[in-house]
């Protein structure tokens, strides 16, 4: 058996398309489009990389995005000034706010991504917004778990009363995503095991998985010894590997050739999830802004 490849790109492309005629929408009731606004510090070749991907995917949909850049030494009260003088208005009309991560380990992540409003936290890392998670009555859904949860709703992937084992409990990607695929309502009902550093025999408890995701940056951590025939596995991993002459490539926390023959679904690095998470970002943005502007 050869896995059915999920098609982050693909996916990505067609969320972009309804997204494109929201936001024409949008411009034409409020005579101005959805604002993304991206505060990006230092210059980690990574982060610099994401945020030019962001940038591009807005400028496709139609929604208005500035960079701000900002030095590697900036300090924690000043980067929270920023944020504070991005949301008022003579700054511009900012519906989404997104603070590249990770900071440099000097600044206070906590303490910067608290200063976003929660109404404007696209990137639904706000407690108040991990709170309305939480309870089920999401506003802004961290992106790549709302991207994930989306993939395997558009590729038909049964979620209720399935085994979903996710290894990673991040904030940004496992623990968002357990509550998800827990929810009541499509892309969801299942039962969830949020493995870990500290899970005892993770191959025991991932080969019962009917769902499989890894998101934890080990390259090649999941083999197929660990998959269970027939699962879906979803690879939220980017690592970048580098050769013997130099340069580098992407891979992802699943050994994709050799899992692919034991899996029914899996989701290549690059190409898979990556591509929904900036999706999800542009999603998050339009919908912020129908939230401000009372359409919502």
């Amino acid at each position: 058996m050869t896995a059915t490849l999920l098609d982050g790109r693909a996916l990505a492309t067609q969320i972009e398309g309804s997204l494109r005629a929201e936001v024409d929408t949008f411009a034409a009731m409020f005579g101005r489009r959805p604002r993304l606004v991206v505060v990006l510090v230092g210059d980690l070749a990574a982060s610099g990389s994401y945020v030019k991907s962001k940038a591009a995917a807005a400028d496709r949909v139609g929604i208005d995005s500035e960079v701000i850049r900002l030095p590697a030494t900036v300090t924690t009260a000043e980067l929270v000034a920023v944020v504070a003088e991005i949301v008022r208005e003579e700054h511009g009309r900012a519906d989404g706010i997104l603070v590249q991560l990770p900071l440099p380990e000097h600044v206070d992540t906590v303490a910067v991504l608290d200063a976003v409003p929660p109404d404007r936290d696209v990137d639904g890392f706000h407690p108040e917004n991990a709170g309305l998670l939480s309870q089920g009555r999401p506003r802004f859904v961290p992106c790549t778990a709302a991207g994930v949860q989306r993939m395997l709703i558009d590729a038909g992937i049964e979620t209720a009363g399935r085994h979903a084992v996710i290894i990673g409990r991040s904030d940004i990607v496992g623990k968002p995503l357990s509550l998800l695929l827990a929810s009541r309502g499509p892309g969801g009902d299942a039962t969830v095991t949020l493995c870990h550093s500290r899970s005892a025999d993770l191959p025991a408890i991932t080969r019962q998985a009917d769902i499989l995701v890894a998101a934890v940056g080990r390259p090649g951590l999941v083999t197929a010894d660990m998959v269970k025939a027939g699962a879906a596995v979803i690879d939220v991993g980017i690592n970048r590997i580098t050769g013997p002459a130099g340069g580098g490539r992407l891979v992802g926390d699943v050994d994709y050739d050799a899992v692919r023959e034991v899996a029914g679904w899996i989701s290549p690095v690059p190409g898979g999830v990556g591509p929904l998470t900036v999706a999800m970002l542009l999603a998050n943005t339009v919908l912020a802004a129908e939230l401000r502007a009372g359409r919502r």
